[in-house]
């Protein structure tokens, strides 16, 4: 699941699974020592730092200057950053909460959850637009300023966040229905896991992820399968356009670990059962962390019109 590698984290309380239920034994054994711990959440809230200050540099050049804001392929990359932002940010909250308080009122532990979720969600379907835009661009350009306007491209923004926002609504209905009124008083350890945790949610939360893997890829692949033999024809500088198709499908790959977090997770710890801790670490790093390091390298510093406005607000200069 999203939240699985939350887990490091729970040996810290008093908490023991049942091999009944099919769920592997977590004791006070696993956990980290306070050495790690704080080498860990310095190593997440420096990249959260560092990550952010290259988004936000890129957030202020695009509010700067009016060229971006007319262009459709520009407002879909801010918005990609200012979604990545945020969940970087609540990612990382939640990362420390886990080490520090542990254990948070359900109610605001949800609001955390139900935000990170939303973006998370968000960053496939992001780039999967970009995606159906840069074909637009290529493979119709006669086309492209009719197509792609700035006010179609809000509104696939919006489409967007209702997408992400009736995957996560069932889950909330469920956890309304399933769950005693006692739960919304108490305090959780904020992982998705430990809060939506009914069954049928988790059987959903699969089927609905399995639905937009699918989708996802097909238009990734269709796009720029299409975007590849387009830059062959039109043009002999075939190894930019590559390198960035290629950038652009490795991002959304590690995107798509989200997906499938929890299986990747499984495999590793059925090859190396001894190393729960440092295998859920380095998952929360793949999948959550990296896609945000590669989004402003791939449509902020390597664009050329970009680097070019950018360049003296992240120095600093004037």
């Amino acid at each position: 699941m999203i939240y699985a590698y939350f887990r490091q984290d729970l040996a810290i309380l008093e908490m023991n699974f049942s091999s009944v239920n099919g769920t592997s034994a977590v004791t006070r054994n696993d956990r980290d020592t306070f050495a790690t711990a704080v080498t860990k959440n310095v190593i997440v809230t420096a990249l959260c730092i560092s990550i952010n200050y290259i988004n936000g540099t890129l957030v202020h050049t695009f509010r700067k200057h009016q060229i971006f804001n007319s262009n459709p392929r520009y407002i879909l990359f801010i918005h990609l950053v200012i979604n990545d932002m945020t969940q970087l940010v609540l990612t990382t909250l939640l990362h420390i909460i886990s080490y520090t308080l542990h254990t948070i009122s359900v109610p605001f532990c949800l609001i955390l959850l139900i935000i990170t979720i939303l973006t998370t969600l968000n960053t496939p379907l992001n780039l999967a637009g970009m995606a159906v835009e840069c074909y637009i661009a290529i493979c119709f350009p006669l086309r492209h300023g009719q197509i792609c306007t700035v006010k179609k491209t809000f509104i696939l923004i919006g489409l967007i966040w209702v997408a992400s926002t009736f995957s996560i609504l069932p889950d909330v209905f469920i956890l309304l229905a399933m769950e005693p009124l006692q739960f919304f008083y108490s305090k959780v350890l904020c992982a998705r896991d430990y809060v939506f945790r009914s069954p049928y949610g988790l059987r959903k939360r699969d089927a609905s992820h399995i639905v937009c893997l699918v989708l996802v890829w097909l238009t990734l692949l269709y796009t720029y399968f299409r975007i590849l033999f387009s830059a062959k024809k039109a043009t002999v500088d075939i190894k930019k356009a590559r390198n960035t198709i290629l950038l652009h499908g490795f991002q959304l790959l590690l995107c798509m670990l989200t997906y499938v977090s929890h299986l990747f997770e499984q495999g590793l710890l059925y090859l190396l059962p001894k190393q729960v801790l440092a295998i859920h670490f380095a998952s929360y790093i793949t999948v959550q962390i990296l896609p945000r390091f590669i989004s402003p390298i791939v449509y902020g510093l390597r664009d050329q019109t970009f680097r070019t406005y950018v360049r003296r607000h992240l120095l600093c200069k004037i």
